[in-house]
Protein backbone atom coordinates (compact mmCIF):
# COMPACT_ATOMS: atom_id res chain seq x y z
CA UNK A 1 0.00 0.00 0.00
CA UNK A 2 1.25 3.47 -0.70
CA UNK A 3 2.25 5.84 2.14
CA UNK A 4 -0.53 8.86 1.57
CA UNK A 5 1.53 12.10 2.59
CA UNK A 6 0.42 15.51 3.00
CA UNK A 7 2.90 18.84 2.84
CA UNK A 8 2.04 22.05 4.55
CA UNK A 9 4.04 25.50 4.13
CA UNK A 10 4.63 24.56 0.44
CA UNK A 11 5.94 28.10 0.06
CA UNK A 12 9.16 27.22 1.75
CA UNK A 13 11.66 26.84 -0.79
CA UNK A 14 12.62 23.04 -0.43
CA UNK A 15 9.08 21.78 -1.61
CA UNK A 16 10.00 22.55 -5.28
CA UNK A 17 13.83 23.89 -5.02
CA UNK A 18 17.03 22.92 -3.81
CA UNK A 19 16.21 19.68 -1.73
CA UNK A 20 12.86 19.80 -3.42
CA UNK A 21 11.55 17.31 -1.51
CA UNK A 22 7.78 16.99 -3.03
CA UNK A 23 9.37 16.23 -6.50
CA UNK A 24 11.53 13.87 -4.19
CA UNK A 25 8.47 12.34 -2.93
CA UNK A 26 6.95 11.98 -6.45
CA UNK A 27 9.48 9.71 -7.72
CA UNK A 28 9.16 7.42 -5.16
CA UNK A 29 7.56 3.97 -5.61
CA UNK A 30 4.74 2.80 -3.12
CA UNK A 31 4.25 7.17 -1.95
CA UNK A 32 1.42 9.40 -2.59
CA UNK A 33 1.37 12.80 -2.53
CA UNK A 34 -2.46 13.88 -1.14
CA UNK A 35 -2.37 17.04 -0.40
CA UNK A 36 -0.67 20.55 -0.45
CA UNK A 37 -1.26 23.33 2.12
CA UNK A 38 0.03 27.57 2.12
CA UNK A 39 -1.22 30.07 3.23
CA UNK A 40 -1.43 31.23 -0.54
CA UNK A 41 -3.26 29.96 -2.92
CA UNK A 42 -1.16 31.39 -5.58
CA UNK A 43 1.60 29.26 -4.09
CA UNK A 44 0.35 26.05 -3.27
CA UNK A 45 -1.86 25.90 -6.88
CA UNK A 46 1.59 26.60 -8.58
CA UNK A 47 3.91 24.14 -6.69
CA UNK A 48 0.82 21.58 -7.02
CA UNK A 49 0.93 21.96 -11.23
CA UNK A 50 4.89 21.60 -10.26
CA UNK A 51 4.08 17.40 -8.99
CA UNK A 52 0.96 16.42 -10.66
CA UNK A 53 -1.57 18.50 -9.41
CA UNK A 54 -2.47 16.89 -5.95
CA UNK A 55 -5.57 18.07 -4.38
CA UNK A 56 -4.66 22.00 -2.43
CA UNK A 57 -5.61 23.58 0.42
CA UNK A 58 -5.33 26.83 2.41
CA UNK A 59 -6.37 25.62 5.88
CA UNK A 60 -3.93 22.92 7.29
CA UNK A 61 -6.80 22.22 9.42
CA UNK A 62 -8.72 21.42 6.82
CA UNK A 63 -6.64 19.59 4.63
CA UNK A 64 -5.53 17.09 7.14
CA UNK A 65 -8.99 16.44 8.39
CA UNK A 66 -10.33 15.44 4.59
CA UNK A 67 -7.44 13.48 3.61
CA UNK A 68 -6.69 11.93 6.77
CA UNK A 69 -2.95 11.39 5.58
CA UNK A 70 -0.46 8.92 7.16
CA UNK A 71 2.45 11.02 7.38
CA UNK A 72 3.13 15.00 6.66
CA UNK A 73 5.57 16.84 5.45
CA UNK A 74 5.88 19.88 7.34
CA UNK A 75 7.74 22.52 5.78
CA UNK A 76 6.75 26.61 6.02
CA UNK A 77 8.11 29.75 7.91
CA UNK A 78 10.19 29.47 10.86
CA UNK A 79 8.19 31.41 13.18
CA UNK A 80 4.99 28.75 12.59
CA UNK A 81 7.04 25.97 12.74
CA UNK A 82 6.48 25.13 16.82
CA UNK A 83 3.30 25.87 16.66
CA UNK A 84 2.88 23.68 13.39
CA UNK A 85 4.79 20.40 15.01
CA UNK A 86 2.54 20.91 18.16
CA UNK A 87 -0.73 20.62 16.07
CA UNK A 88 0.86 17.40 14.44
CA UNK A 89 1.53 16.15 17.61
CA UNK A 90 -1.70 16.54 19.43
CA UNK A 91 -3.41 14.73 16.26
CA UNK A 92 -0.92 11.93 17.10
CA UNK A 93 0.36 12.35 13.27
CA UNK A 94 3.93 10.90 12.30
CA UNK A 95 5.53 13.76 10.11
CA UNK A 96 8.58 15.43 8.62
CA UNK A 97 9.88 18.57 9.69
CA UNK A 98 12.54 20.94 7.50
CA UNK A 99 14.86 22.52 10.33
CA UNK A 100 15.12 24.46 12.36
CA UNK A 101 11.81 23.40 13.58
CA UNK A 102 11.17 27.17 15.27
CA UNK A 103 13.13 30.36 15.91
CA UNK A 104 15.56 29.27 18.47
CA UNK A 105 16.04 26.50 20.71
CA UNK A 106 13.36 26.98 22.87
CA UNK A 107 10.66 26.05 20.87
CA UNK A 108 12.55 23.33 19.29
CA UNK A 109 12.83 21.59 22.91
CA UNK A 110 9.34 22.03 23.04
CA UNK A 111 8.38 20.06 20.61
CA UNK A 112 11.24 17.30 21.44
CA UNK A 113 10.03 17.54 25.22
CA UNK A 114 6.47 16.95 23.81
CA UNK A 115 7.34 13.99 21.06
CA UNK A 116 9.26 12.19 23.79
CA UNK A 117 6.11 12.08 26.01
CA UNK A 118 4.03 10.68 23.22
CA UNK A 119 6.64 8.58 22.09
CA UNK A 120 6.35 10.32 18.52
CA UNK A 121 7.74 9.62 14.84
CA UNK A 122 9.51 13.26 14.16
CA UNK A 123 11.73 13.37 11.24
CA UNK A 124 14.11 16.37 10.29
CA UNK A 125 16.10 15.63 7.04
CA UNK A 126 19.36 16.21 7.24
CA UNK A 127 20.78 15.43 4.16
CA UNK A 128 24.35 16.30 4.16
CA UNK A 129 24.81 13.00 6.09
CA UNK A 130 24.27 11.34 2.99
CA UNK A 131 27.42 13.08 1.00
CA UNK A 132 29.91 11.44 -0.06
CA UNK A 133 32.49 13.37 2.60
CA UNK A 134 30.24 11.93 5.38
CA UNK A 135 30.26 8.23 3.83
CA UNK A 136 34.32 8.60 3.57
CA UNK A 137 34.31 10.17 6.73
CA UNK A 138 32.45 7.39 8.41
CA UNK A 139 34.53 5.00 6.64
CA UNK A 140 38.11 6.27 7.50
CA UNK A 141 36.50 6.96 11.57
CA UNK A 142 35.38 3.11 11.88
CA UNK A 143 38.99 2.08 9.93
CA UNK A 144 40.74 4.06 13.03
CA UNK A 145 42.24 5.74 10.08
CA UNK A 146 42.39 9.51 11.44
CA UNK A 147 43.91 8.68 14.92
CA UNK A 148 43.29 11.24 17.24
CA UNK A 149 41.37 13.84 15.78
CA UNK A 150 42.40 17.45 15.83
CA UNK A 151 40.01 19.88 14.21
CA UNK A 152 37.22 20.48 10.78
CA UNK A 153 36.71 22.76 8.69
CA UNK A 154 33.04 23.68 6.90
CA UNK A 155 32.81 26.13 4.34
CA UNK A 156 29.20 26.68 2.12
CA UNK A 157 28.69 30.24 0.44
CA UNK A 158 25.96 29.49 -1.15
CA UNK A 159 24.56 32.30 -3.73
CA UNK A 160 22.44 35.70 -3.17
CA UNK A 161 19.70 35.42 -0.34
CA UNK A 162 17.74 37.08 -3.20
CA UNK A 163 17.19 33.63 -4.41
CA UNK A 164 14.51 33.24 -1.38
CA UNK A 165 12.19 36.59 -2.45
CA UNK A 166 12.86 34.56 -5.72
CA UNK A 167 11.30 31.20 -4.38
CA UNK A 168 8.35 32.82 -2.42
CA UNK A 169 9.90 33.20 0.84
CA UNK A 170 10.97 36.65 1.18
CA UNK A 171 10.21 36.10 5.07
CA UNK A 172 13.25 34.78 5.00
CA UNK A 173 15.17 37.89 4.88
CA UNK A 174 13.03 39.01 8.44
CA UNK A 175 14.91 37.84 11.40
CA UNK A 176 11.52 38.13 13.49
CA UNK A 177 10.19 35.29 11.11
CA UNK A 178 13.53 33.50 9.89
CA UNK A 179 15.28 33.58 13.23
CA UNK A 180 18.22 34.35 11.57
CA UNK A 181 20.10 34.37 8.00
CA UNK A 182 22.52 32.18 6.59
CA UNK A 183 23.85 30.64 10.22
CA UNK A 184 20.13 29.40 11.39
CA UNK A 185 19.66 28.14 7.48
CA UNK A 186 22.76 27.01 6.20
CA UNK A 187 24.68 26.68 9.05
CA UNK A 188 22.52 23.82 10.68
CA UNK A 189 24.10 21.47 8.07
CA UNK A 190 27.71 21.66 9.30
CA UNK A 191 27.08 21.67 12.71
CA UNK A 192 25.14 18.83 12.59
CA UNK A 193 27.56 17.15 10.38
CA UNK A 194 30.48 18.28 13.20
CA UNK A 195 28.39 16.66 16.33
CA UNK A 196 27.65 13.82 14.25
CA UNK A 197 31.44 12.92 13.29
CA UNK A 198 33.09 13.88 16.55
CA UNK A 199 30.24 11.96 18.23
CA UNK A 200 29.86 14.32 21.62
CA UNK A 201 28.46 17.20 22.16
CA UNK A 202 30.26 21.07 21.58
CA UNK A 203 30.43 24.41 22.54
CA UNK A 204 30.64 27.84 20.76
CA UNK A 205 33.66 29.15 21.56
CA UNK A 206 33.85 32.04 19.13
CA UNK A 207 31.57 34.16 16.28
CA UNK A 208 31.17 36.60 14.01
CA UNK A 209 28.70 37.90 11.80
CA UNK A 210 28.33 40.36 8.97
CA UNK A 211 25.32 41.93 6.33
CA UNK A 212 28.37 44.14 4.52
CA UNK A 213 28.00 42.23 1.36
CA UNK A 214 24.48 42.26 0.70
CA UNK A 215 23.04 44.85 3.32
CA UNK A 216 19.92 42.57 4.55
CA UNK A 217 19.12 42.50 7.91
CA UNK A 218 19.79 38.84 8.47
CA UNK A 219 23.63 37.84 8.33
CA UNK A 220 25.25 36.82 4.81
CA UNK A 221 28.13 35.64 6.13
CA UNK A 222 28.97 33.85 9.92
CA UNK A 223 31.82 32.15 10.92
CA UNK A 224 31.96 30.13 14.46
CA UNK A 225 34.00 28.34 16.23
CA UNK A 226 33.48 25.35 18.40
CA UNK A 227 35.24 22.75 20.57
CA UNK A 228 34.02 19.64 21.00
CA UNK A 229 33.81 17.76 24.76
CA UNK A 230 37.05 15.51 23.98
CA UNK A 231 39.14 18.82 22.70
CA UNK A 232 38.11 18.89 18.72
CA UNK A 233 38.03 22.19 17.15
CA UNK A 234 35.75 23.23 14.79
CA UNK A 235 35.77 25.86 11.95
CA UNK A 236 32.41 26.97 10.15
CA UNK A 237 31.78 29.30 8.00
CA UNK A 238 28.60 30.18 6.05
CA UNK A 239 27.38 32.77 3.79
CA UNK A 240 25.29 33.54 0.91
CA UNK A 241 27.95 35.92 -1.04
CA UNK A 242 28.76 33.18 -3.93
CA UNK A 243 29.00 35.89 -7.05
CA UNK A 244 27.57 33.63 -10.03
CA UNK A 245 24.27 32.82 -10.77
CA UNK A 246 21.62 32.43 -13.98
CA UNK A 247 18.31 32.71 -14.55
CA UNK A 248 15.63 30.97 -16.68
CA UNK A 249 11.65 30.50 -17.09
CA UNK A 250 9.97 27.91 -15.35
CA UNK A 251 6.51 26.97 -15.67
CA UNK A 252 5.36 29.24 -18.93
CA UNK A 253 3.06 32.22 -17.41
CA UNK A 254 4.27 31.49 -13.95
CA UNK A 255 5.33 35.18 -13.30
CA UNK A 256 8.81 33.95 -11.68
CA UNK A 257 12.24 33.19 -12.40
CA UNK A 258 14.23 30.07 -11.34
CA UNK A 259 17.84 31.05 -9.79
CA UNK A 260 19.78 28.02 -10.39
CA UNK A 261 22.13 26.62 -8.14
CA UNK A 262 25.38 27.83 -7.55
CA UNK A 263 28.19 27.47 -4.42
CA UNK A 264 31.87 27.61 -2.93
CA UNK A 265 32.19 24.88 -0.78
CA UNK A 266 35.14 22.60 1.35
CA UNK A 267 34.62 19.85 3.68
CA UNK A 268 37.26 18.59 5.90
CA UNK A 269 38.43 16.49 9.13
CA UNK A 270 41.73 15.83 9.97
CA UNK A 271 43.58 13.68 12.34
CA UNK A 272 47.23 13.08 13.58
CA UNK A 273 47.57 10.32 10.77
CA UNK A 274 45.23 11.16 7.96
CA UNK A 275 43.38 14.07 6.63
CA UNK A 276 39.81 14.15 4.12
CA UNK A 277 39.03 16.77 2.53
CA UNK A 278 35.78 17.39 -0.24
CA UNK A 279 35.59 20.09 -2.62
CA UNK A 280 33.65 20.34 -6.19
CA UNK A 281 32.85 16.79 -5.92
CA UNK A 282 36.58 15.85 -5.64
CA UNK A 283 37.95 13.87 -2.44
CA UNK A 284 41.16 14.11 -1.89
CA UNK A 285 43.02 11.91 1.56
CA UNK A 286 46.22 11.86 2.49
CA UNK A 287 48.16 9.44 4.74
CA UNK A 288 51.87 9.36 6.33
CA UNK A 289 52.65 7.53 2.77
CA UNK A 290 49.64 8.04 0.35
CA UNK A 291 47.76 10.29 -1.02
CA UNK A 292 44.53 9.48 -3.15
CA UNK A 293 41.97 12.14 -5.37
CA UNK A 294 39.51 11.28 -7.04
CA UNK A 295 35.77 12.18 -7.88
CA UNK A 296 33.06 11.03 -6.02
CA UNK A 297 29.46 12.32 -7.40
CA UNK A 298 26.33 10.90 -5.69
CA UNK A 299 23.88 8.36 -8.53
CA UNK A 300 21.07 9.44 -6.48
CA UNK A 301 20.14 12.62 -5.25
CA UNK A 302 21.02 13.08 -1.26
CA UNK A 303 17.80 14.56 -0.32
CA UNK A 304 15.91 11.40 -1.79
CA UNK A 305 18.14 9.24 0.14
CA UNK A 306 17.34 11.04 3.33
CA UNK A 307 13.26 10.62 2.88
CA UNK A 308 13.47 6.80 1.78
CA UNK A 309 15.11 6.36 4.66
CA UNK A 310 12.80 8.33 6.43
CA UNK A 311 10.35 6.33 5.06
CA UNK A 312 11.38 3.04 5.51
CA UNK A 313 12.77 4.11 9.83
CA UNK A 314 8.43 4.48 10.40
CA UNK A 315 7.75 1.91 8.34
CA UNK A 316 9.56 -0.89 10.34
CA UNK A 317 8.40 0.61 12.91
CA UNK A 318 11.73 2.74 14.59
CA UNK A 319 12.85 6.26 15.57
CA UNK A 320 14.05 8.49 12.70
CA UNK A 321 17.24 8.44 11.63
CA UNK A 322 17.65 11.95 12.32
CA UNK A 323 15.22 13.83 13.75
CA UNK A 324 13.97 16.13 16.81
CA UNK A 325 16.59 15.81 19.11
CA UNK A 326 19.29 16.29 16.86
CA UNK A 327 17.70 19.48 15.68
CA UNK A 328 18.19 20.88 19.09
CA UNK A 329 21.88 20.01 19.80
CA UNK A 330 21.76 22.22 16.32
CA UNK A 331 19.65 24.53 17.28
CA UNK A 332 21.28 25.64 20.93
CA UNK A 333 24.86 26.08 19.16
CA UNK A 334 23.26 28.07 16.69
CA UNK A 335 21.66 30.22 19.62
CA UNK A 336 25.50 30.11 21.38
CA UNK A 337 26.65 31.64 18.62
CA UNK A 338 24.38 34.26 18.05
CA UNK A 339 24.78 35.03 21.76
CA UNK A 340 28.71 35.41 21.45
CA UNK A 341 28.65 37.27 18.13
CA UNK A 342 25.44 40.18 18.48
Amino acid sequence: MSIRIAATGVSHWHSIYDAAYLRQLVRMPGVQLVGLQDDSTDVVQNRAAAVGSPPTFTSRSQMLDEVRPDMVLALGRHDQMAAVAHDLLDRGLPFVMEKPMGLNAREVKSIADKARLNNAFVAVPLPQRNSAFVRHARRLLHEGAFGPLSHLYIRTNRFTSARYVQWDCPWMLDPASSGGGCLRNLGAHGLDIFLHLVGEGATVTGAQFSNRALETRVEDYASVLLCSAGGVFGTLEVGNAYPRRTTEGITPGAGRDKLLDGADGEWKIVGRDALLMAKDGNIRIVTADKEENFTDLPDVNPAYLCLAEILDAWKEGGPPPTGVNECLEVATLIDAAYGIGS
